[in-house]
Parts: C-alpha cells; sequence; structure tokens
C-alpha cells in the first residue's frame, strides 16, 4: 500500500477517533438535538455521512472484484479534473452551505443513540473498501457522482473528497453542541 492510500486511511480513522472522542459519551437526547427546525443534529450528520460514503460502495466493489472499467462518459468528460477540484474544494469549506444532491442522503430526524460506534465501524468498513483497491490507478480510474451523473471526477479526488466531507460534517456537527440550548449533561461537559 502506498503513501497516499495510508495517508487516505489515516485521516478518515481520525475523523471516526475525533467523532468517538467527542460525541462518544453523548445521550440520545443531545445526539439528536437540532438548534433549529432546518438544521441537523450531531446524529443527523453522522448518519448523511455513513449514507454518503455508502453511495460510493458499488464503485469499490466493481474496483474490487476486476470487473470495473471506465464508462465513455468519465473516459472524454471534460469536467473531470474541475470536477474533482471544485467538489473538493465545496466540501472543504464550511462558509458554503449546501443542500444534500439526494433524498437518499438525508437523514431521518430520529437517530439511535448508537449512531457513534456505528458511524465508528462505518469508517472501518470504508478504509477496508479503500484498502481493498489500493492497487487502482487513482488517476486513470475515473468515477461518476452517485449523486450527479454529469460530475466525474478522478478515484484519487474521489479519495480525497471522502475525507473531507467527512470532516465537514464532523465540524457541523461540533457546532451543535455550541448552539443555544444545547442540552447539557454530565456526558456533554466531559466533551
Amino acid at each position: 500500500m502506498d503513501d497516499r492510500i495510508k495517508s487516505i486511511i489515516d485521516e478518515m480513522e481520525k475523523v471516526a477517533e475525533d467523532a468517538r472522542a467527542t460525541f462518544g459519551e453523548m445521550s440520545g437526547d443531545q445526539l439528536n438535538w437540532k438548534p433549529g427546525e432546518k438544521s441537523w443534529s450531531i446524529a443527523q450528520c453522522l448518519d448523511h455521512i455513513i449514507r454518503s460514503n455508502t453511495e460510493f460502495y458499488p464503485e469499490f466493489e466493481k474496483l474490487a472484484s476486476g470487473t470495473r472499467k471506465n464508462s465513455f462518459w468519465e473516459n472524454y468528460s471534460p469536467f473531470t479534473g474541475w470536477g474533482g477540484r471544485f467538489l473538493i474544494k465545496a466540501v472543504s469549506e464550511d462558509s458554503k452551505k449546501a443542500k444534500a444532491p439526494s433524498k437518499a442522503i438525508v437523514p431521518p430526524s430520529d437517530i439511535g443513540a448508537d449512531i457513534v460506534e456505528r458511524f465508528c465501524s462505518h469508517i472501518e468498513e470504508v478504509n477496508r473498501k479503500i484498502e481493498s483497491v489500493a492497487d487502482a490507478d487513482r488517476k486513470k480510474t475515473v468515477v461518476t457522482s452517485p449523486f450527479l451523473s454529469v460530475f466525474t471526477y478522478s478515484l484519487d479526488d474521489a479519495y480525497s473528497v471522502l475525507v473531507e466531507h467527512s470532516k465537514r460534517h464532523i465540524r457541523q456537527a461540533k457546532r451543535v453542541m455550541d448552539g443555544e440550548g444545547f442540552p447539557q449533561g454530565s456526558s456533554a461537559a466531559a466533551v
């Protein structure tokens, strides 16, 4: 496994460790508290990351089985380099709010208190999938966004998107704790 893959896996592990350290002792009420009607709770942020990352699983599975080939569009899309850079920048910036591009990745309102452990297990699963395709040519393998079919980007950029998108929503979840009215408790005080 090369340094780039190790770096991606390390970054994803740090995201999971941060989530566990920050939210792991919180109650279900704290995890599901929303600062406003149109805002997401901590649990929703974590669930959204799981839902979004899972959309990439079919690509990982095809790559791992050796059955995946770039489509005609993926080979000739003039947007591939630009698309990757745009998406990485968009998910890295907290100042720009974006709507989830698919209802499939919008989390429900009430999520079980086990969400932190499910999230951390999910990150381990994502890392195993990345490891399973570590030999894929990350520059020549072009993927189509599971959310917007005109959007293409390299597998290497897809890895960066996974990391930056996860970090973005962890930062969002942390801001929830600063919201006026966030339920305080012995577990919240320890965070």
